[in-house]
């Protein structure tokens, strides 16, 4: 066979079926199940590169393996001819597979360059591996020449040649100089495809004499280097500029072939002075951008993965100042054969029609040509079920024992292409290959693939049914694919169920189930969304998800389509995401991702940082006027959120320096504004912006701008006339601002009159002040008044006229005709008649009452004591007025003043009264005393106020139950000159509550409450004027006594209290212990039981209730619980302990006689015998330290008793375990009586660690340690 053809390896151990007239294919997978035991023709399966370069110092490993059944036998070709591997000593074939290895030895290895072809055969046929060519890498030796002396005018071009020795594979070149550093390359010098150097245009800087061409051999890594080069540039006679021309290629013309599917490199390399540029294009066309790249400066042009489109004219153009030139290259793209399609290996059934096609494309048109079993197949004997058309072959009716492997060969002048493919008769019934009762999965809406992978001969029609009875047919809903797959093109809840596809062929029948089940979609129900956020706050995205109950969705967060940075300040929780403390570095797409099993949905969005924004810039004034200008400015960054604002300020210069002041504001969709100014002003110009977040740094304050002086255009504000004394008027104002002066020389003309009288106007200018005096003028006249500003330019406007009064002096009379009407103890009303207004001498504000108690009715003159003072005032001109909170039965004395803003007048003549009497206030204070348990005495005093002449008491108690029920009410009254009363007929231990009050002929006054128990001690209540609970008059506990029975400790004690909480509390003596309590409600007697005998308790009785926070408690008792009487008989002397001491010494007797003749016999002679067997001087077969058995001792000595614990290595360790017969047995110390009693230690040292087994005691070795490694 021709060595210059290159094969191809198939596909494999893949087996394809072409069924229906040669349409259809089905492809059997390698597993070992389905092809045991069916036969196949050979497959290469792997194989090496077809030219294989190897390097001297290493071996020829020249790869082949293949698959088959059975297993195919290998040989090998050499250049045409059988290549017996078994006559060279340095050659073999690897067992089990083709792969030659061949041993270089010394000058040998040229000898074993050639072809080689890898044969793989069996019973079914013969696979050809492709023709490797196998070389020696090169690496030849520069060859000897002599380099001159290179000089050249300056400005001249100049290339240096480096002809590199041929080397295999080609060598690397470069080129340094002697100091081993690469020459420095740019568009002037650069380095051709060929390895020649060029330069364009000489300079003085390229003389050197060591231009050095290196040439790199890849295969055997060596470097060899050119004799260096000497240049040396003139700089006498230089040559001139020069418009471009080509040094490579030459001519104005050039071809280029190129082979589809490599690179094409074109190359243009030009001189002139200047240094020419070069331009590339392609006539008639573009170039292929995603495939092109232009390097080495312009120079090269590459295109790669040539295809027949890329043939045709290529333009490179050298141009500088001075001109240009242009080259055209013709380029034609050639094509070695390649696949269309290549054969495929083919299993047929006997009888059955099949087809290999070979369709092959290249330029010029490739030949086809079919081999068998690696011989031409026109030299093959004639069969009638086979026929060759061009690149076809067609089966007809084949017949089992006709399988074999045919070669497709497809050649032109550019190279070869070889394909194996086998024909494989075969009869085989259906199987099943998709796994029984397979679920799938898949979400509602989407395809779902039902697979039921087959293999037969003949290829096996599937049949599907639906829960076993209702078949399915290609329709709207379902899809049966040829390779058998059923596609329900729109799942639905609904398709879910139990699946049966059937493979039927010729030679027999096969069915499989398989269930789907249609799951419910995931979705983000909640997508995040935008946010904006200030750095240094806190912000979030919510993600929440609704999925099928079944799936576990997974939740991803993204931020611009990476993983959130590694940053404790990102949080993901269950629906969503949190940042905290934002940087300007979070901003940016964050994307929600949730996955299931089966689906995924994802939502995106976008997180903005926030800023206040920049300030603006360039401010510029225009359109300059007296009294206005034009302001423009350049708005700063919003840093995502619009300015809605501009807020421009202004300096005063002259008036106010360094102090900026609001002048108007803009929308934040201007950016200029005419601004309105006042006159001499040295003003100064700045911006704000604003955003939601606040406003920016001001702008650089724009250039002065200064208005001239005029008159005022405003006068002062806020006149007032007022007096402040006598016979004055006081005129004041707010002066004007110097921004509001508009000129120099501010003063202020100040006008006043009287106001309705005949007289004109009094004027006086004043200098920049804020008020004025008019002295002499009548007390508390009206007066106008007008206050007008000017300066050097003129007057401010006509002012309009303020009133204002002149000073007031005191009243000069005082109410008359005062009279008082009493309304009861409390309330008196008192009446007037006004002064007359010009006595007021000023502004009526209204008048003051003055009045005090002089004394109570009940009093004499000399018992008086003078009281407080009261004042009340009552504004406007008012005649009466009324004086509340008056104290019943006393004498009050008053009197009244007038009042102006100056003070008050001379007062009325003083006016007596009195009030009638009112009722008595509560009784000073309330005791119990002497409580008896029937009878009980009461205290009290008067009351501190008697509000008249004192009647007499009001007594009224009831009793109060536990439950804080009242009883009936009985009534008492005293006289009153009685302040005690003893009351009988009480309840024993009863608590009974008291309401006591004082009377007038008004009436009962206030009463004072109390409660008391009867009681035998008396303690002093003090009285209280609401109604409340008082603590009792006597003890709630009495006598505490306690006993001792079997059954516990009694405890009872007397009890007078009302509480509803009783309990008994008691501790162990000298206990830390927190004390345990029974409730004990409406019992005077108690038992503690569960007390621990011979120990002492401390015992109390304490009443608490959730009304009352106070607790009672008695005194602790001691009581002493005693040990338990011994009523215990002496077991020793019971007939039954007897018997069972004697039962258990018969027992251990018993088992100490087995144990000794087991000893004596079952133990010794099996390890005896194993010892004389194995006479291996490193078993031991005892080991010393412990007395058990080493490689021979019973399996059965080694496990745990019952109870014991085994430790992880499988020993039983003596401190761990329970006493076994191990222990006892074969000890070194352990010795038995002559009674059978166990005497003595356990057996043997205890070491830490016990090891079983035949362990050596020896010190390891350094062999075994190393051997441990292997």
């Amino acid at each position: 066979m021709d060595r210059n053809r290159k094969w191809v390896p198939g596909f494999g151990a893949v087996l394809f079926i072409f069924m229906s007239h040669m349409t259809s294919a089905l492809e059997v997978p390698l597993d070992p199940k389905v092809l045991e035991g069916l036969p196949q023709p050979p497959t290469i399966t792997v194989q090496s590169p077809k030219f294989y370069v190897f390097d001297p110092r290493d071996n020829i490993v020249i790869h082949c393996e293949a698959k088959g059944k059975p297993q195919p036998r290998f040989s090998w070709t050499r250049n045409g001819t059988h290549f017996d591997v078994e006559k060279d000593p340095n050659v073999l074939i690897m067992p089990g597979v083709g792969t030659l290895v061949i041993e270089i030895r010394g000058e040998m290895s040229e000898t074993y360059e050639g072809t080689y072809q890898c044969i793989a055969h069996n019973e079914h046929g013969t696979a050809l591996s492709n023709n490797i060519v196998v070389r020696q890498s090169r690496s030849p030796l520069w060859s000897k020449e002599r380099n001159v002396a290179i000089v050249v005018q300056m400005g001249f071009s100049l290339v240096l040649q480096c002809r590199p020795p041929a080397g295999l594979p080609p060598p690397v070149i470069f080129w340094m100089d002697s100091t081993f550093r690469r020459l420095t390359q740019d568009k002037r010098i650069s380095q051709a495809l060929n390895g020649d150097l060029y330069i364009s245009n000489t300079l003085p800087e390229d003389t050197r004499n060591d231009y050095i061409c290196f040439a790199r051999f890849p295969s055997t890594q060596t470097i060899q280097q050119k004799q260096p080069v000497s240049v040396t540039v003139l700089e006498s006679n230089p040559e001139g500029e020069r418009p471009p021309g080509f040094m490579t290629p030459l001519g104005a013309t050039s071809t280029k072939m190129v082979l589809r599917g490599d690179t094409l490199n074109l190359e243009c390399i030009a001189e002139g002075l200047p240094t020419p540029d070069i331009t590339w294009q392609k006539e008639g066309g573009e170039l292929p951008s995603s495939r092109t790249s232009i390097n080495n400066f312009q120079k090269l042009l590459k295109i790669s993965d040539v295809s027949e489109a890329d043939a045709g004219d290529y333009r490179c153009t050298a141009s500088n100042s001075l001109g240009s030139a242009h080259h055209i290259i013709k380029v034609t793209v050639k094509a070695a054969p390649f696949w269309i399609s290549a054969p495929r290996n083919l299993i047929l059934a006997p009888n059955e029609t099949g087809m290999l096609t070979c369709r092959v494309g290249g330029e010029p048109k490739p030949q086809i040509e079919w081999f068998i079993n690696g011989a031409p197949l026109a030299n093959a004997p004639m069969d009638i079920s086979r026929k060759v058309d061009s690149d076809t072959v067609i089966f007809s009716n084949v017949q089992s024992g006709s399988s074999a492997v045919y070669q497709c060969n497809a050649s032109n002048e550019f190279g070869y292409l070889m394909a194996n493919a086998f024909v494989s008769v075969l009869a085989e019934p259906p199987r099943v290959l998709t796994p029984s009762n397979y679920e799938y999965q898949v979400i509602s809406n989407n395809p779902a693939l039902l697979h039921c992978a087959s293999f037969g001969s003949p290829i096996p029609t599937i049949t599907w049914f639906k829960d076993s009875h209702t078949s399915i047919n290609n329709d709207d809903s379902y899809v049966i694919h040829e390779n058998g797959t059923l596609e329900i093109l729109v799942a639905q809840p609904l398709n879910s169920g139990k699946y049966t596809c059937i493979a039927t062929n010729n030679l027999g029948i096969k069915e499989n189930h398989v269930y789907l089940r249609v799951k419910e979609p995931t979705r983000i129900i909640k997508q995040p969304e935008y946010r904006e956020v200030q750095k240094g706050m806190s912000t979030g995205f919510e993600c929440t998800v609704k999925h099928d109950s079944s799936l576990v969705p997974t939740m991803t967060w993204l931020k611009d389509n990476r993983e959130l940075p590694d940053d404790k300040r990102f949080k993901v929780t269950k629906d969503g995401l949190t940042i905290k403390d934002v940087t300007d570095k979070d901003e940016g797409t964050y994307t929600c991702i949730v996955n299931t099993t089966l689906d995924q949905d994802s939502a995106s969005a976008v997180l903005s940082i926030v800023e206040q924004p920049d300030p603006p810039t360039d401010l510029e004034l225009t359109d300059q006027a007296e009294r206005s200008v034009q302001l423009t400015w350049t708005p700063g960054d919003e840093h995502n959120s619009p300015t809605q604002k501009f807020l421009i300020q202004y300096e005063d210069l002259l008036h106010e320096p360094r102090v900026w002041n609001n002048l108007t504001e803009v929308p934040g969709t201007s950016t200029t504004v005419q601004l309105h100014l006042s006159p001499y002003v040295y003003y100064s110009f700045r911006v704000l912006a604003m955003n939601q977040v606040g406003y920016s740094q001001p702008s650089q304050p724009s250039h002065q701008y200064r208005t001239n002086p005029a008159a005022p255009d405003v006068n002062p504000s806020d006149v007032q006339a007022v007096g402040t004394e006598p016979g004055n008027l006081v005129i004041s104002w707010t002066p004007l601002t110097g921004f509001q002066s508009n000129g120099p020389g501010l003063e202020y003309r100040v006008q006043w009159k009287q106001k309705d009288a005949d007289e004109g106007w009094s004027s006086q200018k004043v200098a920049n002040v804020s008020h004025f005096i008019v002295s002499g003028t009548p007390i508390y006249v009206p007066y106008e008044i007008k206050v007008q500003a000017l300066n050097d330019y003129g007057s401010g406007p006509e002012p309009e006229p303020v009133t204002g009064f002149s000073g007031e002096g005191l009243p000069l009379s005082a109410p008359d005709n005062v009279h008082v009407t009493v309304h009861n103890g409390t309330l008196a009303e008192v009446h007037w008649e006004p002064v007359s207004l010009p006595s007021v001498q000023g502004k009526l504000q209204g008048y003051k009452v003055y009045y005090y108690r002089k004394r109570g009715l009940h009093e004499e003159e000399q018992e008086a004591h003078q009281l407080e003072e009261n004042v009340l005032s009552f504004s406007g001109n008012r005649s009466e007025g009324r004086l509340p909170g008056l104290q019943p039965y006393s004498v009050y004395n008053l009197f009244i003043r007038v009042l102006n803003n100056k003070g008050e007048g001379p007062p009325s003549p003083g006016k007596t009264f009195e009030t009638p009497e009112g009722v008595p206030g509560p009784p000073s204070f309330l005791n119990a005393v002497n409580p008896s348990l029937d009878t009980l005495t009461l205290e009290w005093g008067p009351p501190l106020n008697n509000n008249g002449r004192l009647a007499g008491y009001t007594l009224k108690y009831q009793p109060v139950n536990t439950t804080s029920e009242l009883g009936p009410v009985k009534v008492m009254t005293f006289q009153a000159n009685e302040t005690t009363t003893t009351l009988g007929n009480l309840n024993a231990s009863m608590l009974y509550r008291f309401n006591l009050s004082a009377r007038t002929i008004k009436g009962s006054g206030p009463i004072i409450v109390q409660e008391a128990f009867t009681a035998m001690d008396t303690v002093h209540i003090q009285p209280t004027v609401e109604a409340g609970k008082a603590p009792p008059v006597g003890p709630v506990f009495g006598t505490v006594n306690t006993s001792v029975s079997e059954e516990g400790a009694v405890i009872s004690w007397e009890y007078f209290g009302h509480h509803k909480n009783v309990y008994v509390e008691y501790i162990v003596e000298n206990s830390k212990e927190d004390w345990k309590k029974e409730l004990v409600n409406g019992s005077h007697s108690h038992m503690i039981k569960g007390l621990k005998p011979g120990t002492s308790y401390r015992v109390r009785v304490v009443a608490r209730d959730a009304a009352d926070s106070t607790v009672h408690s008695t005194d602790e008792v001691l009581v002493a619980v005693p040990a338990v009487p011994s009523r215990q008989v002496d077991i020793a002397t019971q007939g039954w302990f007897i018997g069972l001491m004697c039962a258990i010494a018969l027992l251990i007797l018993v088992l100490l006689i087995v144990c000794f003749i087991k000893r004596n016999k079952g133990g010794k002679y099996p390890v005896k015998e194993k010892e004389d067997a194995h006479q291996d001087p490193e078993i031991q077969p005892m080991k010393e330290d412990d007395g058990t058995f080493g490689e021979y001792s019973d399996t059965e000595d080694h496990k745990p008793l019952k109870g014991s614990r085994t430790p992880s290595n499988g020993t039983v360790r003596r401190d761990e375990s329970d006493d076994s017969l191990v222990d006892y047995g074969e000890g070194g110390d352990g010795q038995f009586n002559e009674d059978g009693s166990f005497i003595g230690q356990y057996s043997g040292k205890k070491e830490k660690d016990t090891h079983e087994g035949n362990e050596s005691s020896e010190a390891p070795s350094p062999v075994n340690a190393m051997n441990s490694f292997v």
